[in-house]
């Protein structure tokens, strides 16, 4: 009987040796990963992550600075943003797979969803791009432009349109509002969905017309369409493929590869930002960082309220609701745009939420 106690003695005492040493790597190794070396560090304490959506909630002036008077870039730590994405994706060969990629006829699983499949159409590999829309292009100033209703009011439409190159989500509206929002195109995305929400799933002649003079306006932009990601769009990606074939519009078509979004989403976690899914916005922040020397956002701002208490709407041109503190929600918006408010503090990014200085 001495025996077998001793033995379970000995056992329990090697299972708490193993469990704690196994707890001391692993709180090494967090450490570890939390470092971006020398300029370059992110610092997200896990009680600032943790607590950031009860934070963020508040949305107090102390916390997030409106003003970007002073506001410097930080080149160095540019530099070695850039060079740490590089350890996980390239933007320039990842924003789209090419035509060398598939064949007609293939079949490929969604990104999102591995037990569905997608067979690939004539029609979308011939709109598939010979080499990446982003190979060898580079520029000073870029701008990445959400859709919040923070934008109304805020005149800068023509800062917008000065940078060098000017990135869009969602195929959003742009002249009505070209006062706040600007209208220069260089790069737009279009989610599937989009279809159906903006242009009424194409039912009629004059929903097609509506979408046709959208794009006709891109002239020789990049359309930006994530096709392979999840189930329930490809009836709207080959609807919108046959419009841009049969009318010749002059777009430059691209279609993210199929290991993009775990990439980047791949790069925050390691950096401790626990996204789930990255939003159109962050994903566009992340790809920017390989191609643009100086990064200024616009219309980002995951709140039903600004830091005056005045209702913002979600996005500037609808009335769609969105609950952004939601855990039903893909994306975490509030601690994204907590992390892009850290870079803008740093001078990684420039992260634009009032008015705009009129130029």
């Amino acid at each position: 009987m001495r025996s077998i106690r001793k033995r379970w003695t000995i056992c329990t005492i090697s299972l708490l040796l193993i469990f704690y040493k196994t707890k001391e790597i692993a709180r090494t190794e967090e450490h570890q990963e939390t470092q971006l070396i020398g300029d370059g560090e992110l610092c997200l304490s896990r009680s600032l992550v943790n607590s950031s959506d009860k934070i963020i909630r508040k949305a107090g002036s102390s916390i997030f600075q409106r003003s970007v008077e002073g506001w410097k870039i930080n080149s160095s730590l540019v530099l070695e943003i850039r060079k740490n994405i590089l350890r996980f994706l390239d933007a320039e060969r990842d924003v789209s797979v090419v035509k060398s990629s598939f064949k007609p006829g293939d079949v490929i699983h969604y990104v999102l969803d591995r037990r569905r499949t997608l067979n690939i159409s004539q029609d979308l590999h011939s709109l598939l791009p010979e080499v990446s829309p982003m190979k060898n292009r580079r520029f000073k100033t870029c701008a990445v432009v959400g859709n919040s209703g923070i934008l109304l009011d805020s005149e800068c439409g023509k800062e917008i349109d000065s940078h060098d190159f000017v990135i869009r989500c969602n195929l959003a509206p742009v002249v009505e509002f070209a006062a706040d929002v600007g209208t220069k195109s260089d790069f737009i995305t279009m989610n599937p969905s989009v279809v159906q929400r903006a242009f009424g799933g194409f039912r009629n002649e004059s929903d097609r017309e509506k979408f046709v003079h959208r794009l006709s306006m891109l002239n020789d932009s990049v359309l930006w369409i994530p096709a392979f990601m999840v189930k329930g769009g490809e009836k709207h990606v080959e609807w919108v493929n046959a419009l841009i074939l049969k009318n010749k519009l002059k777009v430059r078509t691209a279609y993210p590869s199929l290991r993009l979004i775990h990439a980047v989403r791949g790069y925050w976690l390691t950096n401790k930002v626990p996204i789930k899914r990255p939003s159109t916005g962050l994903l566009m922040y992340t790809l920017a960082t390989r191609f643009c020397d100086e990064i200024h956002l616009y219309g980002f701002w995951p709140f039903p309220k600004d830091l005056n208490g005045k209702a913002v709407k979600y996005h500037y041109y609808d009335d769609l609701k969105y609950r952004y503190f939601s855990n039903a929600s893909p994306h975490r918006m509030p601690l994204e745009f907590k992390t892009l408010n850290v870079l803008h503090n740093r001078g990684a990014l420039k992260l634009t939420t009032g008015k705009c200085v009129k130029q």
